[in-house]
């Protein structure tokens, strides 16, 4: 992507967030490729707005969505926008395909909304993770917050092997954050800590 292109991006993405009227806090990532974590996840616009808040800090965030949704004129407006359509059959392969498009120089973070729906859950999905893990590569919470119409950027996290202690640095991120709609937030927690309590009570 050329400079014309980003200050195109840039432009666009200053203009929305001052409609929103939300405000960028915290420091970017100056990572060449990162896992973005999107929360809270509790409306439509998150995804607009995470789009911009990214934009508007320089960064090239690229998402994943099921094939099915890249069909006609959507095709070429979500791959503008940073989307990557994903076969759940045939998943081999990508995350090692994300990471080789770093290479260009763009910073580049994948976005990942662990919560997976809008509503009100019970648990976070690994794949943020996974990714992390299987990748080597850090990991970027990032939030949106309704009452105080914020959005940006929190810590830089490393995934270790303790999944507890992963989620716990998380947790204390997001205890005050609320999202766009408060009382949708899924509180950061994993299945895969509740296997580990399940082992250590046994």
């Amino acid at each position: 992507m050329g400079p014309y292109h980003r200050r195109i991006r840039h432009l666009l993405a200053t203009t929305v967030l001052r409609l929103a009227r939300y405000e960028v806090v915290g420091t970017p990532p100056d990572l060449p490729v990162s896992v973005l974590v999107a929360a809270p996840h509790t409306s439509n616009w998150d995804f607009i707005l995470m789009i911009a808040m990214a934009w508007r800090s320089g960064i090239s965030p690229v998402w994943l969505g099921k094939r099915e949704m890249f069909w006609g004129p959507l095709r070429p407006l979500f791959r503008a926008m940073g989307g990557v359509p994903v076969d759940r059959d045939d998943p081999a392969g990508l995350v090692e395909s994300l990471v080789a498009a770093a290479s260009d120089g763009r910073r580049m973070a994948i976005v990942v909304p662990p919560e997976g729906t809008r509503s009100l859950g019970t648990h976070w999905k690994s794949g943020f993770r996974r990714i992390a893990l299987g990748a080597d590569i850090p990991v970027v919470l990032s939030y949106l917050d309704g009452p105080t119409r914020t959005g940006g950027f929190g810590p830089t996290l490393v995934m270790t092997d303790d999944v507890t202690f992963d989620m716990d640095r998380i947790r204390a991120f997001y205890a005050d954050k609320q999202g766009l709609r408060p009382g949708r937030f899924t509180p950061p927690r994993l299945r895969d800590e509740d296997a580990v309590t399940t082992d250590h009570a046994a």
